[in-house]
């Protein structure tokens, strides 16, 4: 493939930004990360596309970002700017409405990362320059691309399994398949010229999707080494941080209550009055 292009280093730069606020300052993943009653609870929604452009260790962050940089150059060449970021964006959003899916009855669920996005952008290469191999700044590596996305989804499985951070795993494969619709979209030909890798690509997730969202236990082991070191991803501060954050919510609420009586609650302070009192129960 051929070298980054403009739009490709800046999304990067922007990840890399971003990543660097929140590994500095737990608080920021706090304030931006995918949390589930964040976002349903609380209308949050913002957090379905900014999430993506936090990383929770720099192995995370070097891996999505090398990632995109084998697989970036000749997809926006060849499709341009605009429609490089419509395949971008909308795999980040395939992924994580995907994952609010399949974790909206878990409410302390949170993850971060662009893993969805880059996947999609690996797919979408792979549907429509099967037989490329993997380049960077004009240097040939030999890893065939589709080889590469094999074992980007190995590992994305193995995340779900081994459920050893707060990364989201579970939005890899549907925003990759995300990536390869919009591929598709934009240039029906694929479809006709390379349908043998997009089905080698496609079905394999949509199985391990159709398991995910059936028979998600099947996919899920406890990690041993994650329950012994928590500490590693900052979880425990962020959660002792949100348990005040809610007492303080409690409180503040009941003190309304209090003084004007509960007919001047807010829609939302009736939600999360509700919500409070059933997961304190």
């Amino acid at each position: 493939m051929t070298e980054v292009g403009i739009t490709t280093l800046i999304i990067i730069l922007a990840n890399v930004f971003c990543s660097l606020q929140g590994l500095n300052d737990p608080l920021i993943f706090k304030r931006y990360n995918f949390e589930i009653d964040k976002i349903l609870l609380q209308k949050d929604y913002k957090r379905l596309v900014i999430s993506g452009f936090f990383h929770v260790s720099w192995v995370h962050l070097i891996l999505n970002m090398a990632s995109l940089c084998f697989f970036s150059g000749g997809l926006e060449l060849h499709l341009g700017g605009v429609k490089y970021l419509v395949i971008y964006f909308a795999s980040l959003l395939g992924g994580n409405l995907f994952s609010l899916f399949i974790h909206r009855n878990h409410g302390d669920y949170n993850a971060l990362g662009a893993s969805g996005a880059v996947t999609g952008i690996i797919f979408a290469t792979i549907a429509l320059y099967p037989g490329f191999a993997i380049g960077f700044f004009g240097i040939h590596l030999p890893i065939p691309g589709w080889f590469y996305g094999f074992l980007y989804v190995l590992f994305s499985i193995y995340g779900i399994k081994s459920k050893d951070n707060n990364i989201g795993h579970d939005g890899h494969l549907a925003g990759g398949v995300t990536g390869i619709v919009m591929a598709v979209l934009l240039e029906p030909a694929a479809l006709a010229n390379n349908y043998l890798a997009i089905l080698a690509i496609t079905i394999p997730s949509l199985f391990f999707i159709f398991i995910i969202v059936t028979k998600p236990r099947f996919l899920l082991i406890e990690n041993r080494y994650f329950k012994d070191h928590k500490k590693n991803y900052n979880i425990e501060h962020i959660h002792l941080t949100e348990n005040l954050d809610h007492q303080q919510e409690i409180d503040l609420i009941l003190e309304k209550i209090h003084q004007n009586g509960i007919a001047s609650l807010s829609n939302l302070e009736k939600e999360k009055l509700d919500y409070y009192s059933k997961i304190l129960r």
